[in-house]
């Protein structure tokens, strides 16, 4: 099984999910606001907030999109230019360290998903571990960097195939055994259909291809449903995107979780980790009483004396149940056996009452 920390966090199977809140650009660039958000999503429940480092003369073809014609997705409703609209969403570097020590302050790690080769190097001395977007599953040469580093680094898969999740893995686990695999779905656009195409089901095969990888979740839908479906099936990673208020203006408010959706999904998770158990088929200590009231026992409809015995047309198979009775799928082992105790009617019968 794989553990390994993540800042004072341990993450593994047998561990509380870790919750990652991605304030992306929901910034809207200010650094009090990005410092409020913190604020906001420790007390909420997270146990990260998660930044993204990028600029975009170094990670989007202004021409490229342009070229594409009318924009396309979440993108559509875009009233400035793809470049223009990344370009307000870049994150000083200058404010690295208020943000790490504002995560610090509030008692949840800080890290961040670094789009450029350039700033890893100065990134590795704030973070507790590393995001990769889907967007970049192809783009190896940074994979490979943040590897190297030996923070844990968390994958997203979305908008991706098989081949392609299984290629990283390889190239990752060689240099860096510290991986959580993430299931994704890239739609932006806060529609309900898609919850059509989160497939969690693909969770079933990541476990059994990555065996010593840890399972994650980074959605883009509202609500729980998504998560806690993926936690019943091992994830213990999540990632949503966080806001304080989903009506503001700028790409990551409209699908985000917002301070008290955040904290009903933590809470609903917590219940469901407490649910999910050991796996254990057992009676639970607090059916201790339960089960003495509701299973049946065998009891005499007569007085019975030592050297009796007693046949089917003697008994009732009636609640409640104590621990020592002999249950109904045992009495044709033991009936028509001589009694070596005296038995009183509407009495049940125990094991003793017998000759072994």
């Amino acid at each position: 099984m794989s553990m390994f920390k993540i800042g004072k966090n341990t993450i593994s199977n047998k561990h509380k999910t870790y919750f990652i809140a991605d304030i992306a650009a929901n910034h809207d660039g200010n650094l009090n606001r990005a410092k409020k958000l913190i604020r906001l999503a420790a007390k909420a429940g997270a146990n990260a907030a998660k930044f993204q480092n990028f600029f975009a003369k170094n990670f989007i073809s202004d021409y490229g999109f342009k070229r594409l014609g009318n924009k396309k997705s979440h993108q559509s409703k875009w009233k400035k230019s793809v470049y223009d609209v990344y370009k307000e969403a870049e994150l000083p570097l200058e404010w690295t360290r208020e943000l790490k020590k504002t995560c610090k302050k509030n008692g949840i790690d800080y890290f961040t998903a670094p789009y450029d080769l350039g700033v890893i190097n100065f990134l590795n001395k704030f973070v507790a571990a590393w995001k990769v977007g889907s967007g970049d599953i192809t783009f190896h040469e940074n994979i490979i960097k943040l590897a190297k580093t030996n923070k844990a680094i968390l994958i997203a898969t979305g908008a991706s195939n098989l081949n392609e999740v299984k290629e990283v893995y390889r190239k990752v686990k060689q240099i860096n055994k510290k991986i959580v695999i993430m299931q994704c779905n890239t739609n932006y656009t806060a529609d309900k259909k898609n919850f059509s195409f989160i497939n969690l089901n693909v969770l079933d095969v990541y476990r059994k291809l990555f065996p010593k990888a840890i399972l994650g979740l980074s959605d883009h839908t509202h609500g729980s449903e998504t998560v806690l479906g993926a936690v019943a099936k091992g994830v213990r990673v999540v990632e949503k995107h966080f806001t304080d208020n989903n009506r503001r203006v700028g790409p990551d408010h409209k699908f985000s979780m917002n301070p008290k959706t955040w904290q009903a999904m933590v809470d609903s998770t917590r219940n469901l980790e407490l649910s999910l158990g050991d796996g254990l088929k057992k009676i639970e200590k607090n059916e201790k009483e339960t089960v003495i009231l509701q299973r049946r026992s065998v009891r005499v409809k007569k007085n019975f004396k030592i050297g009796d015995k007693i046949i089917s047309s003697d008994v009732s198979f009636l609640r409640p149940c104590p621990n020592d009775a002999i249950p109904p799928y045992l009495f044709e082992k033991y009936k028509k056996r001589k009694l070596k105790k005296n038995i009183k009617k509407n009495h049940y019968i125990r094991f003793d009452h017998y000759l072994t």
